[in-house]
């Protein structure tokens, strides 16, 4: 059960969204497997179910940690955009399209936290 490429960009949003709905199918392929093949009490002669259940246990493990690499590294490319822009616009307090990407990536963060909790309202 391969996992999704670990050098997922961050920068859309949505494509994130979608790398993390295509991991968590990785997790249902692996539950599914659990209940088709470690078996009920009649025929549990006929398949090493140790063996299943700790492959599918490592599969799990490792589709978590890949998860978890994929969301802490946009955490942290997001992060860090962020704070370079902060940076830039301490130093350059006039430069206004240096304003504007800052506002972009702050609204950006904020669209990706609370876009099902709360709209703001369209600047006209």
């Amino acid at each position: 059960m391969a996992a999704p490429s670990s050098a997922a960009s961050c920068e859309d949003f949505a494509e994130f969204q979608e790398l993390l709905r295509v991991m968590r199918t990785i997790d249902d392929r692996i539950v599914h497997e659990l209940n088709t093949t470690i078996p009920t009490a009649s025929f549990v002669g006929k398949v090493d179910a140790s063996q299943t259940c700790k492959e599918l246990y490592q599969s799990l493990m490792e589709a978590h940690t890949n998860r978890e690499r994929i969301i802490k590294n946009c955490i942290a490319q997001t992060s860090s955009v962020v704070k370079t822009l902060r940076e830039e616009r301490e130093k350059a307090q006039d430069d206004v399209a240096l304003l504007k990407q800052l506002r972009k990536e702050q609204t950006k963060v904020f669209n990706e936290r609370c876009r099902i909790h709360y709209k703001p309202p369209k600047s006209q």
